[in-house]
């Protein structure tokens, strides 16, 4: 969707509204983790350890989209999240996304672990199927309600001020950063990881998501399953081979869609959908 003249807008989210959201998110997820890593004895009488199903982990998760429907509300009432939260029902994009989306990345894991070289240890991780769909459900409400902040909102924020390739990399390292106290603590999944590689991919990621995101006009279901396929538990272990072939994946993207990433003509640049 071209850009537009926020001024116009009655439900219009101001820029200036992102330092709040980045405050937010931040606040929310890194006063969690900091409060487990500084305080370790009194969190845990209190709250139990912390691992990555943890109720105040999954608050630390939802950060961004708690975040961003704060600052939604602030500016646009009920109304505008109501509107915001329509996005999560744009489902309509070009079949080569969803062939990527749905065949792509599960490719990328199995060819990263071919790579890595233990593609004949993978086995199917869980007791049995109805375990497997617990899991998943776990995982869906998890990582992917994330997008409501990074692409609902800082996303659209960023391309009024600049093109969506600088706004795909700011918002990769921001997205990285963000994940740095997972790594300092033990029982959650990040602290078993490398954070070079891991911030590499998100910029990858997020470089890749742009594009999908402005060809869907603003879409959030189709990069909350983006990030739904990339954290399927089903995938064999690919680091940090995946990072490499996502990051080959995002210089092609970028080269395909050079004349919408390199400018701002048909970028999503509200937060809060006009009224259909």
């Amino acid at each position: 969707m071209p850009s537009t003249d926020q001024s116009t807008q009655p439900h219009a989210i101001p820029f200036r509204s992102i330092t709040l959201f980045l405050l937010l998110t931040f606040g929310i997820a890194w006063g969690i983790l900091a409060a487990f890593i500084f305080f370790p004895a009194t969190m845990v009488g209190l709250f139990g350890e912390i691992t990555g199903e943890h109720p105040l982990f999954y608050l630390a998760v939802w950060a961004p989209a708690i975040s961003a429907f704060i600052v939604i509300f602030r500016w646009s009432g009920l109304e505008g999240l109501r509107r915001h939260l329509g996005r999560a029902l744009l489902w309509r994009c070009s079949w080569p996304w969803y062939a990527f989306l749905l065949l792509g990345v599960p490719l990328v894991f199995f060819v990263g672990s071919f790579l890595k070289g233990n593609l004949s240890e993978t086995a199917f991780p869980f007791p049995s199927a109805s375990s497997f769909l617990v899991a998943l459900f776990f995982i869906a409400i998890k990582g992917p309600i994330e997008e409501f902040g990074w692409r609902g909102l800082a996303l659209p924020l960023l391309q009024r001020k600049m093109t969506p390739i600088w706004a795909a990399l700011v918002i990769g390292v921001i997205w990285g950063l963000w994940h740095t106290p997972a790594f300092l603590l033990s029982g959650t999944e990040q602290s078993a990881w490398s954070f070079l590689p891991f911030i590499t991919g998100t910029i990858a990621l997020s470089v890749i998501v742009t594009p999908l995101f402005n060809a869907s006009r603003g879409s959030i279901f189709l990069p909350a399953l983006f990030h739904f396929m990339l954290i399927n538990p089903v995938w064999p272990d690919a680091q940090p081979y995946d990072t490499y072939i996502f990051a080959l994946i995002a210089i092609v993207i970028v080269w395909l869609h050079r004349d919408s990433m390199f400018t701002r003509t048909n970028s999503v640049t509200e937060v809060v959908p006009d009224k259909q």
